[in-house]
This record gives C-alpha cells, structure tokens and sequence, in this order.
C-alpha cells in the first residue's frame, strides 16, 4: 500500500473509494434532535453526581463553583457554535484540534475525549443502579446486574440506527426535563434555604464537615478552598454538551442548525441546574430510613432526586423514582451514541485501528466501535468496583472524576484550537461568529486548568484520575509507535491539509 509522509512525523495510507463506502453514515438530525442529543446526554447530571460537591465546598462553595463551570461551558458553547459548522465532520474536537496544531494536536484532544465518553456511561449505569437498588432493595453486590441490562439494552438500541437513536433521545430527554419539572414544582413548599441548605459546620478540632441540627450554618463553610473543590463535581451540570458535534454528519444542515442546538442546549440546562441545585438542597431530603437531613446528607447520596422526592410527594415516591430514571436513561442512551462516533472518526482517519469504522452495512451506524467502547467502559467500571472496597457513593466519584479528568484536557485543547483557528486558518467560512471572541478560548483553557489542577488534590479520588492518566499515556505511546504510521485522508484530514497549505500559500504571496 502506498504511504505518503505529512507534517509531524505522521504517515498516510492511501486508500480506495470503498474504504469510504464501508464507513457511511446517514443523515437525520434537525435542530430539535441536536438539542435533545446535547440536553440529553447531560440531564443525569441533574439526578445524581452533582451533590457531590456539596459534601466538599457546602451549599455556597458549590454554588459558586458552579457558576464558574457555567461560564466555562458557556465560553465553550460558543467556541464550538464557530468551529463546528466551519469544520462539520464527525471528528469534532480531534478535528477542530488536528486543523489547528496537526496530527498530534488532533490525537492529544481526541483520547482525552474518548476517556470522557468512555467513562461517562459507566458513571451513569452506575448511577441506574444506585436508583434501582433503592426502588427494588437488593444488596450492593448485585448491583453489576442492573449495568449489564443497562449497557445491553441501550446499546442495543444505538446499534438499531441513527433514525431510532434520535427518536428515543427526543422521548427520554423531554420525559426526563419532565420528571424534574413535577419534582421543582412539589419542593417549593417545603423548601427552607437556612434549615436544610444551610446545615453543613466545620468541627474546629478536625476541620472535618458536621451536619447542623437546626441549620443556619455558614453559606462558605469551607471558604474558598470549597470552591475549588466543588468544581469537579460542578462540571456534572453540564458535562457532554460538547458532543452535539460528533452529530456534524449526520446533521441535515450542521452550518445552520449546530449553533442554535448547542446555544438553546445550553440555556436549557442553565435553568434546570439552577432549579435543581436550590430545590434538591433546600429542603430536607429524606435518607432510606425516614430521616430528614438537608445538604449534608445530600452531598453523599447516589439517588438524590429519589432522596428529595421522599419528602416532597412521599406517597409516589417509588413510582417517581422509576420516573427518574428517564433522566439518567436519557444521558446513557445519548453519550453511548457519542461514544460510538467519537470512535468511529479516529479510527476512520486511523489514530485507532481503522477496523472499528466499519459501519453497519444495514443500519449504517458504527457498531465496532459502539461495542468495544462500551465494553472497555464496563471493564474500567468493573474493576474500579472490585478495588474500592468503599461506599456506593465513592466509586460513583471515582468514575465521575476520571471522566471529567478527560473532558478537562479535552476543553482546554478545545479552546486552544478556537485560539489558534482564528490565527492560522483566518480564511475559511465561519457560518456563526462567537460574539466572545478569542476571550471565550481563554476563559475556557483557564477554568478547565484549575478544574484539572484540583483534581489531583482530591485524596479521596485522586487514585482514579490517575488512573485516567496511564490510560492517556498508554494510548500516547500506542500513537508514537504505530498509530502515526497509519493514518488516512479522511474528510477531517484533508481538510485540514489543503486548508493548512492554502494559509500557508497565501501568507507567502502577501
């Protein structure tokens, strides 16, 4: 087979018309679809995994850690509203990367991606079965059964086509905005901001959190340094936003309809976080066992919109519950799609092995790469299970740590790109304009920096995110030795060679 050597010590593969034709996918989604694939796969976030910081900055060191991370996502929102219709291929960040800095900057950014959607999954079946073993009462040595029907049943439903895929995230993102609407409006009257909000102390012997009997606590128990541990766990609200496009190819009209999915995606999620994040920690949830606790307790729940529909309409309680799970189901079902084709791109232009591009010559979808992503998911979730003898609560942390881990090198690469994008590529069509400028990409390199920096603070997690790391480095060495010799023009690739030579062309004549 030919090679053809390109810039950075990579080499091409040229390849035929029917390598192309064994990795089609069909086009489908309109705006509404995009908004419902970006709501979608971050509304679990809003059922479970977000609490966390309460237990480690209090109510008000997570509020404003919070309000950080949005503005970071906003930032990215509208970095991306610019880069993905000027650049719409399934790629998505490794391609926006890869036609700013080249082959490695493409590869750093697409396996930091690739762990965030790869681990994403198993934080969310994880969490299905937390609400599952509380509908159901089973021990938690059994709750691996509740995964597999997980995995086995969504991914199932991916594998059906990209038409159904859309179909079912449409349903499940609307029943599950639902389920939280019915449990904002049932907690309004309970809730007490002081009482239960409020109720998180610091033991000035330990410096460990206590919870207050009457509430009425500090609103910055552990002042700043709880900011900075909560953003973490503050990324949850919005986490997956990003992946509307890895949808690029299988939009109908991705120039036009990829800014206002990302963009109405965003404000969608602005608002539930808000609710939520006021409306689940003021007013006093109820533990398993009928007692009444507010933060303190939430910020170690794995089920706390269950734990706060206990108090607010406790008759339905277990019904609602089942309900909730739409929530968690809506974000499983649609980052498993992103996953698939966050795959399926790095292997079609050969960072990854380019067997796992082949599509589904019926159905169209990429069902290599949705099989293997998800069973390298249920692995990584197996054995984080099997080595922290901990609480429910603590693997879910671990794995949601090792998620953000990636998706934190993935932003800051992101925003690194729109930088350098408008630098170096001037000349290309840009459909949408970010109003933030340039200032955007900053602001988002900034706050995903510091997020990842107290990452590796965090001794209770820190295990995990390390973990994350060998796997980036095992994949780093995988490409320094064999994956960089195996690469093939797919349509990111050339674009960004052709459009790199033309910038250079043209800054030469000037």
């Amino acid at each position: 087979m030919e090679h053809e050597a390109g810039t950075g010590g990579v080499e091409y593969e040229k390849v035929g018309a029917e390598y192309f034709a064994q990795r089609t996918l069909r086009k489908y989604a309109g705006v509404f679809s995009l908004w419902a694939l970006g709501v979608g796969a971050v509304i679990s976030g809003h059922y479970s995994g977000w609490n966390f910081g309460l237990g480690v900055g209090g109510f008000g060191g997570f509020l404003i850690a919070a309000i950080v991370i949005g503005i970071m996502y906003l930032c990215l929102c509208y970095c991306l509203a610019e880069m993905s219709p000027a650049l719409p291929h399934t790629g998505a960040a490794y391609s926006f990367a890869r036609s700013a800095m080249g082959p490695w900057g493409g590869y750093l950014t697409g396996v930091a991606e690739n762990i965030e959607y790869v681990i994403t999954p198993a934080v969310i079946v994880f969490f299905i079965g937390s609400y599952m073993s509380g509908i159901f009462p089973s021990t938690a040595e059994y709750q691996w059964v509740w995964w597999i029907v997980g995995y086995v049943i969504f991914l199932g439903l991916n594998l059906l086509g990209v038409e159904l895929s859309f179909k079912v995230s449409v349903i499940v993102t609307l029943l599950a905005l639902a389920v939280l609407a019915i449990y904002w409006i049932s907690a309004i009257p309970h809730f007490d901001f002081n009482r239960w909000a409020l109720n998180i102390g610091v033991d000035p012997a330990t410096g460990a959190t206590v919870e207050l009997p009457d509430g009425n606590g500090p609103f910055m128990p552990l002042g700043w340094g709880g900011v900075l541990a909560a953003l973490p766990f503050a990324v949850w609200l919005f986490l997956a936003i990003e992946q509307l496009p890895l949808a690029a190819e299988e939009s109908q009209d991705p120039k036009k309809d990829m800014p206002k999915g990302l963009l109405l995606g965003f404000l969608t999620l602005a608002i539930s976080a808000t609710l939520i994040t006021f409306l689940n920690s003021g007013i006093g949830v109820q533990s398993a066992d009928g007692t009444a606790h507010g933060a303190f307790y939430l910020g170690g729940s794995a089920e706390p919109l269950l734990d706060g529909f206990r108090v607010t309409i406790p008759g339905l309680a277990e019904f609602l519950a089942i309900c909730a799970l739409v929530g968690l189901i809506a974000s499983f079902h649609t980052i498993i799609y992103a996953m698939g084709r966050q795959v399926y791109s790095l292997s079609r232009a050969g960072y990854f092995p380019r067997g796992l591009s082949v599509t589904h010559g019926k159905h169209q979808v990429p069902h290599k790469a949705l099989l293997i992503g998800a069973v390298v998911g249920f692995v990584v979730m197996i054995v984080i299970y099997r080595v922290r003898e901990d609480s429910g609560a603590i693997i879910g942390g671990t794995l949601l740590n090792m998620a953000v881990f990636g998706a934190m090198i993935s932003y800051f690469m992101q925003g690194l790109s729109f930088v350098v994008l408008r630098k170096r590529l001037p000349h290309i069509p840009r459909p949408y304009v970010s109003p933030l400028g340039e200032a955007g990409g900053y602001i988002v390199m900034v706050i995903s920096a510091v997020t990842l920096f107290m990452q590796l603070q965090d001794p209770v997690y820190r295990n995990g995110v390390y973990f994350a790391a060998a796997w980036y480095a095992i994949c780093i060495v995988y490409f320094a030795v064999i994956g960089r010799h195996k690469l093939v023009y797919s349509p990111e690739e050339e674009f960004a060679t052709k459009e790199r030579q033309k910038a250079v062309m043209t800054k030469a004549s000037a």
